[in-house]
């Protein structure tokens, strides 16, 4: 899948380019509010939280247009959200130099394990249809949230619904591009979007000197390093998979790594590749030439580093679109990739009661031990596999094809 693609015709260009902007949205408008909540409840400067928000989303854009650039795959980079809520509770009891260092102690794990190369091992063992079910319960949440949203806002929800339903039957590459039109020339319409209170201006980057202390390295450093490599850096490799693209975690994890490294002493925490907003670029309805889906990853690198250069101003103006918007958006976007991870976690027949597992228990999202729902799914399916078929190699399924 990573072979060099065939030449690029600007028809090529809209449909990545749309869905690398609807992951970018998904991602600003979703769970970025968890850096400001983490800012704030830490006191952080304004001039401290604008330089975290500079330096997630130019690290995030750069890692990410590079690795898709080299690998011709769209590797889509992102913050650790789940990083973010747990650094939420520590950061107002450690000094913000020491919370940068446990940044720097982190950032220098990941590297080490990509260099290592023992992730990459341990991501190829997972069997096909255990994969594909851990993605199908990730993804879910979104799925029915697309039509939760209806309850507070009816009209919104409906009408990208059946805008989306109309698209499809008609012409339906452009379906998801369609519905963000739709919905924001409706928002528009209504008076509901309100762009008088942003105004852009250039970040200014603050460093901030690491220190270290081996209070940080235990209950900051380390708990962050488990929680981003299970809770991103597992199902983001998986949804690559999914879809069929074999490149491999190891250069993945160094340079995530050395981006996270670079960017610590500006306030990022940790980069690494996506698996929600991932799962929006990987698809279909990204291009229907698999070959070409990179052209998001780029996309999406162009996106960040835009948001990044006007750092709190212009993620302000992702954060005034209405949550269901943002909601039924995304559940529709990934339409695709949830009934695909479906098909393919069922599709053998021999796996299909451990996929099943992997489902349900990812989807129940059971948070233990500070871990999340997706690590404990991957848990409970692998044990049910090695229960039931007691690790039989024939059973190690090929990744799905797109």
């Amino acid at each position: 899948m990573n072979a060099s693609p065939a030449g690029i015709r600007p028809a090529d260009l809209l449909s990545p380019t749309i869905a690398a902007l609807i992951s970018v949205l998904v991602n600003y408008g979703g769970t970025f509010v968890l850096v400001f909540q983490a800012a704030e409840l830490a006191r952080l400067s304004p001039a401290q939280t604008a330089s975290w928000v500079w330096a997630v989303s130019i690290g995030v854009g750069i890692t990410g247009a590079l690795l898709s650039w080299r690998y011709k795959a769209p590797i889509i980079t992102a913050w650790s959200t789940p990083g973010v809520a747990f650094l939420a509770t520590v950061m107002p009891y450690t000094p913000y130099g020491e919370v940068i260092g446990a940044y720097v102690l982190s950032a220098l794990g990941f590297i080490a394990l990509g260099l290592s190369g023992a992730f990459d091992k341990l991501v190829r063992m997972i069997p096909g249809g255990i994969a594909a079910g851990l993605l199908a319960g990730i993804l879910l949440q979104f799925g029915v949230n697309a039509f939760g949203g209806a309850s507070a806002d009816p009209l919104l929800v409906i009408v990208l619904v059946v805008s989306y339903a109309l698209l499809k039957r008609f012409t339906s590459r452009f379906a998801v591009v369609g519905i963000l039109a739709i919905g924001l020339g409706l928002l528009i319409g209504q008076g509901r979007i309100d762009f008088s209170a942003v105004h852009l201006s250039l970040a200014s980057p603050v460093f901030e000197m690491p220190r270290f202390s081996l209070q940080a390295l235990l209950g900051v450093a380390l708990p962050l390093f488990i929680i981003t490599l299970t809770g991103q850096y597992m199902p983001g490799m998986l949804v690559l998979r999914n879809d069929g693209y074999q490149t491999s975690a190891n250069p993945i994890l160094t340079v995530t790594g050395l981006g996270s490294l670079v960017m610590a002493p500006f306030g990022a925490h940790a980069f690494n590749v996506a698996a929600i907003t991932a799962a929006i670029c990987t698809g279909r309805d990204a291009h229907e030439d698999p070959a070409k889906r990179y052209i998001a990853g780029l996309a999406c690198g162009v996106f960040y580093i835009l948001v990044g250069t006007f750092g709190v101003t212009l993620a302000a103006l992702f954060m005034v679109l209405p949550k269901a918007f943002i909601t039924t958006l995304a559940g529709l976007a990934l339409l695709g990739a949830i009934g695909g991870s479906l098909a393919n976690a069922m599709a053998d027949a021999r796996t299909r009661e451990t996929a099943l597992i992997t489902f349900l228990a990812t989807a129940a999202n059971v948070t233990l031990l500070g871990v999340g729902g997706a690590f404990w799914g991957l848990v409970a399916g692998l044990t049910a596999h090695l229960l039931i078929h007691g690790g039989q190699r024939s059973l190690a399924a090929n990744p799905a094809k797109p």
